[in-house]
């Protein structure tokens, strides 16, 4: 049996032109990472790198790039030395957020994580934060955020709070039809639900005993003093209504084809998919690890443990989607009770343009060219 690959850590862009509240959201996120490990890459514009200040203290590696806009780079290999920094195991870290300038291109850096020759990392998505406020001025001003919001995964619709509801609504649709088929929320002073971006860890933070508030617990309940609405219990319990988790379990193998057909037909909206897949006849002695997030898609075979039931495995991660029409489905694509065993083998293919060739031990350059191939069928 081959080696087990080396756990790949998430990286996930964090763009939005200045002041649309990109590092108000890392900084929740830190505030209620809940144990998960962040690592931040700040990419500032400018010799004097406030948004690093701001952030700086919050959590054990964070990395400050200077030298102006990191997306006017040449190649990868800057972003590549911090990636190898943060990547280190003794790092243990979980994901990586990399904090663009507000006058970054957000498609060049995601170009450059997918490009990276670091076999570590996977790509976590791409998260564009707009100004609902001044969003017609924004996009006066810089007509490119139209490019932008096309080439997002998820799209945070911030500072709603700000806005009358009619005009809330005109500014979701307009977003919508310009980012589709983006996942949008609207958020206040950015929260959002860390879930949404990352799993968290299943491991207590730091060693304080029982009771105890933590700097992390200290740092949420200023956050719920900071805003009336909070009951004293954090946003978290509430901020999960921005979007809509749906989970599907089948104890019958999916066909390649059917199961692929409805990946490929996703519908707007769907910003995450999770979790592991039987395709039976298809390959019998693995399951597949799915990694959805945007238009990205990968698959990873894993060995069927002695014993183990066989079972497909999902969860769908969203806003605005129907979870009965997912269910439905997905349920749709359940293979045949007695499905063409060859025909079955080479339906097969569609998948595994999706996975990356296993590799080998030490063979840094193999596993990045995994990560290229796959990004580029995404």
């Amino acid at each position: 049996m081959p080696p087990p690959r080396t756990p790949q850590i998430p990286v996930v862009v964090l763009a939005g032109f200045l002041g649309s509240g990109k590092t108000t959201l890392l900084n929740h996120l830190l505030r209620n990472r809940a144990g998960t490990r962040i690592g931040v890459i700040v990419n500032d514009f400018g010799a004097i790198e406030i948004d690093a200040m701001t952030v700086s203290g919050q959590v054990g590696s964070t990395v400050s790039l200077g030298n102006g806009c990191l997306c006017c780079a040449v190649d990868a290999s800057e972003l590549d030395t911090f990636l190898e920094t943060l990547t280190r195991p003794s790092a243990r870290l979980d994901v990586i957020v990399i904090e663009a300038s507000g006058l970054a291109e957000p498609q060049e850096l995601v170009r450059m994580l997918l490009a990276s020759d670091n076999p570590h990392i996977l790509y976590g998505g791409l998260v564009e934060v707009v100004d609902a406020a001044e969003f017609d001025a924004t996009r006066q001003r810089h007509p490119e955020l139209d490019r932008h919001l096309a080439v997002a995964d998820l799209v945070v619709l911030n500072k709603t709070d700000r806005v009358e509801e009619d005009e809330r609504e005109r500014l979701r649709a307009t977003v919508t039809e310009l980012s589709a088929p983006a996942a949008v929320i609207s958020a206040e002073h950015g929260r959002i639900d860390p879930e949404l971006l990352f799993d968290p860890a299943l491991r207590p933070d730091g060693a304080a005993m029982a009771g105890q508030l933590s700097f992390e617990d200290l740092l949420r309940q200023e956050e719920c003093d900071e805003h009336e609405e909070c009951d004293g219990h954090g946003h978290a319990d509430h901020l999960h209504a921005a979007y809509e988790s749906v989970d599907f379990t089948a104890d019958v193998p999916m066909d390649p084809r059917r199961f692929m057909a409805f990946l490929d037909s996703r519908p707007d909206g769907l910003y995450r998919i999770k979790g592991f897949v039987d395709f039976g006849a298809g390959d019998r002695d693995n399951s597949y690890a799915l990694h959805a997030v945007g238009r990205f898609l990968r698959f990873v075979p894993r060995p069927w443990a002695r014993g183990e039931q066989r079972l497909t495995q999902l969860v769908m991660i969203g806003a605005g989607i129907d979870a009965d029409a997912l269910t439905a489905g997905l349920a749709a694509c359940r293979a045949e009770p007695e499905p063409d065993a060859a025909d079955t083998e080479r339906a097969m293919w569609g998948v595994l343009r999706y996975v990356p060739e296993p590799a080998r031990e030490g063979d840094a350059e193999a596993d990045a060219a995994d990560v290229r191939e796959a990004a580029a069928e995404a």
